[in-house]
């Protein structure tokens, strides 16, 4: 059960991953100082991203979890 830990260790990095990268789309977008319309185009283009991100972030964690209690 140590290789699930592992994979859940990487998969929730590359969530987090993720989440660094919308994280910092979003910040480029507020310093460029977008017209509003323009700043919406840009959360609607990055929100699936962060969502996805989220939830692989959750399941590496759910696959850590599952590997200590079979442990």
């Amino acid at each position: 059960m140590e290789i699930l830990i592992w994979c859940g260790a990487a998969v929730s990095l590359l969530g987090l991953g993720g989440l660094v990268w919308c994280v910092a789309r979003v910040w480029r977008a507020r310093r460029a100082g977008l017209d509003d319309t323009a700043m919406r185009d840009v959360l609607r283009k990055v929100l699936p991203v962060n969502t996805g991100a989220l939830l692989l972030s959750v399941i590496g964690l759910m696959m850590v979890v599952l590997g200590i209690m079979l442990r």
